[in-house]
């Protein structure tokens, strides 16, 4: 189940991107290679095997200079300074050489010919690789003319022909300039992504970090007040207490009634934070699964009539079973299906990319919905979170090599009685009488 293509759906987009570039300027070096090696057979043996081995070592260059300038240009290694100049001088060497050959070596147009490509691929392969370990854009303009000049120079030199010389020349300007110009875009949009991905690291932390501070002013403003009146009026009763005053019984009820009902505020605002919406965990998840290329599908009755209790209880079941299915499986599809069946409202998560228990962390997942599992989030977390309402909980896998969760939640009845309430009092009544039982 796992596949060939794991290790590249684990990547994240910004390491994909790097990696898709890395071996995009690692191929140049093999097409030169490759080239070179097709048409290098009409030199000989000999000059054709120096000139190949040549070619080998300038193509072994690029490809640990392609690492290296990639990862300073991440941050991670120090400009690989000798590297680059290891490139020219290599890249001049195969240069002199083809040059060499063409002068001196055998005659013939094929000759000629193979020699002239191999000055042309190793002087367009080098200048792009160099570029990737460059900065400023002026240095890598100066880069691309100095190699075009330079070709240019050493024909002129060696007694070719003007326009020979210029065809190379131009040759090296426009293939150079365009693999170095690919280079800078590459780098450019890699950084780019970088920047991206960090962004988005950012604003989520800043979300978090905005939301508590709204969780910190929400309890400020609920408990800032009535912890000031319990402070002042606990501080009146041990006067009163003190002075055997009777009016110290009545403060002490009123910092009991004021206790009550800060702790009932205190709820409602964790309830407010605690509470899923249904509607919004289904849209979240099937986004969240997209976007990691998982094929998610959500049919169905709708969450729209269903009880607050039900909608928080199987939000948080579809958001567990949304990071089991990123965090744990092989995925490539998930479907989640909701349905009100005989009183009932079961929403079932499945998806393939099955792996064991002991793989996915999914212990205690059994099937059984009174399986005991500590305390905490995940699994045991949600059988505990739905065994308040009378729910049940099923995971494990199913046929065919899925995975399954199942949410089972009864629905009330429009006429069952709320739950007998609480005698209202009865804790005040307690209150005044350890209070009386303490006060002389």
């Amino acid at each position: 189940m796992r596949g060939p293509g794991r290790w590249w759906r684990r990547k994240t987009t910004p390491e994909k991107v790097e990696t898709y570039t890395r071996w995009s300027f690692h191929s140049f070096a093999m097409v030169e290679l490759a080239t070179v090696g097709l048409t290098v057979a009409p030199v000989g043996a000999r000059l054709g095997g120096l000139l190949l081995m040549m070619v080998a070592a300038h193509s072994a260059v690029c490809l640990v200079t392609v690492s290296r300038a990639l990862d300073w240009t991440r941050g991670r290694r120090p400009q690989p300074v000798r590297l680059l100049w290891t490139v020219a001088a290599v890249t001049i060497a195969v240069t002199a050489t083809a040059f060499g050959i063409v002068e001196h070596g055998p005659d013939g147009e094929s000759v000629d010919g193979a020699a002239g490509g191999a000055v042309g691929v190793a002087l367009i392969v080098g200048v792009g690789i160099i570029a990737l370990g460059i900065r400023q854009r002026r240095h890598v303009f100066a880069v691309v003319g100095g190699f075009a000049a330079g070709a240019w120079i050493v024909q002129v030199a060696g007694g070719s022909p003007a326009d020979t010389a210029f065809l190379t020349a131009a040759m090296v300007l426009m293939g150079g300039g365009l693999i170095a110009f690919t280079a800078v875009i590459s780098v450019w949009l890699l950084n780019i992504v970088y920047e991206l991905d960090e962004a988005r690291e950012t604003r989520t932390r800043l979300a978090v970090a905005e939301e508590r501070l709204r969780f910190g002013r929400d309890l400020h403003d609920v408990m800032g007040r009535n912890l000031a009146v319990i402070a002042l009026k606990s501080e009146l009763a041990v006067q009163l207490a003190q002075r055997g005053r009777p009016e110290a019984v009545a403060q002490m009820v009123e910092v009991q009634r004021l206790a009550h009902e800060s702790q009932r505020e205190v709820r409602e605002v964790v309830r407010g934070y605690r509470e899923a919406d249904l509607a919004t965990e289904l849209a979240g998840a099937q986004g969240v699964l997209a976007a990691a290329g998982i094929d998610c599908t959500v049919s169905g009755a709708t969450a729209a009539g269903l009880p607050v209790a039900v909608q928080s209880a199987l939000g948080w079941v579809v958001r567990e079973a949304a990071t089991n299915v990123l965090r744990h499986g092989d995925a490539r599809r998930c479907a989640v299906r909701l349905r009100v069946v005989e009183g009932c409202v079961v929403l079932s998560v499945e998806n393939d990319g099955v792996v064991t228990e002991a793989e996915s962390g999914l212990s205690g997942a059994s099937s059984s919905s009174g399986s005991s599992a500590s305390s905490g989030s995940g699994l045991a977390g949600l059988r505990e979170r739905l065994a308040e309402i009378d729910g049940t909980l099923e995971a494990g896998p199913a046929e065919r090599g899925l995975f399954r969760l199942t949410a089972e939640i009864p629905l009330p009845s429009p006429a069952a009685p709320s739950g007998p309430a609480a005698p209202s009092g009865t804790a005040s009544v307690a209150a005044v009488r350890s209070v009386s039982e303490v006060t002389p």
